[in-house]
């Protein structure tokens, strides 16, 4: 049975704690590709919040609750990468984005989904976003003091 075309619609969640130290982890299915929560909506009526909080507890197993989720009013649209164009249906090569950041205290334990994501390491924002694959989110790691409370 093929698995469903993915929807061209997804959240990228900054994590950080005050201090303004920033996860990244590791895809599986790419070597040295580091970068923030990513991820598509499951279901076209699920919201850009409902994916931030399911994403980030799937991937890291971070409760959002236990920490502070912001919608930054962001969103990026970009080319799909060609390696995992087959995830989308036919004639879908674009797509968005929407941003949030999510604040965790200093010591938040993260435990990977090791399917998706090998490592992880926490770095201070400016060494993250040099660290990012994605144009895009080191754009956003590099936007996070603007969105500090």
């Amino acid at each position: 049975m093929q698995k469903p075309f993915k929807i061209p619609q997804s959240v990228l969640v900054v994590i950080h704690t005050p201090a303004l130290d920033v996860l990244l982890i590791n895809r599986a299915d790419a070597a040295n590709f580091w970068q923030s929560v990513t991820g598509a909506k499951d279901r076209e009526d699920e919201s850009f919040t409902e994916t931030a909080i399911r994403e980030v507890a799937e991937e890291t197993g971070i409760a959002c609750a236990g920490g502070t989720l912001r919608d930054w009013g962001l969103e990026n649209v970009y080319d799909i990468y060609p390696r995992w164009q087959h995830r989308y249906a036919p004639g879908i090569t674009r797509n968005t984005e929407h941003v949030f950041g999510l604040t965790v205290p200093a010591g938040t334990p993260v435990t990977l989904n090791p399917r998706e994501h090998t490592a992880y390491q926490w770095l201070p924002y400016r060494q993250a976003a040099d660290a990012c694959f994605s144009p895009s989110n080191a754009e956003a790691i590099l936007m996070l003091p603007e969105f500090i409370a």
